[in-house]
């Protein structure tokens, strides 16, 4: 499952909370669309450092497939920041 919403959080102690959710389905469609251009690109960056381009395009899939679920957040001198990927 790819990542399709973002969202993220910031509190401060002298501001309100601020939550945002940002749709990342909607960066699918330039991706396809730039899709031929970023395989050439991956082509020859494996091929200038020697790394075999089906295994790059697999763990660079996994990868991007793993995202969903993440939940990083960050805390100091009473700020929060808090990023879940959906």
């Amino acid at each position: 499952m790819t990542p399709n919403f973002a969202i993220v959080r910031i509190d401060g102690p002298y501001w309100p909370h601020y939550r945002l959710w940002l749709p990342l389905f909607l960066l699918w469609i330039p991706a396809v669309l730039l899709s031929p251009f970023l395989f050439l690109i991956l082509l020859v960056v494996c091929l200038g450092a020697g790394i075999d381009f089906v295994r790059a395009v697999a763990t660079l899939w996994a990868l991007l497939c793993s995202l969903p679920g993440i939940d990083v957040r960050v805390c100091t001198q009473g700020k929060k920041i808090l990023i879940r990927i959906l």
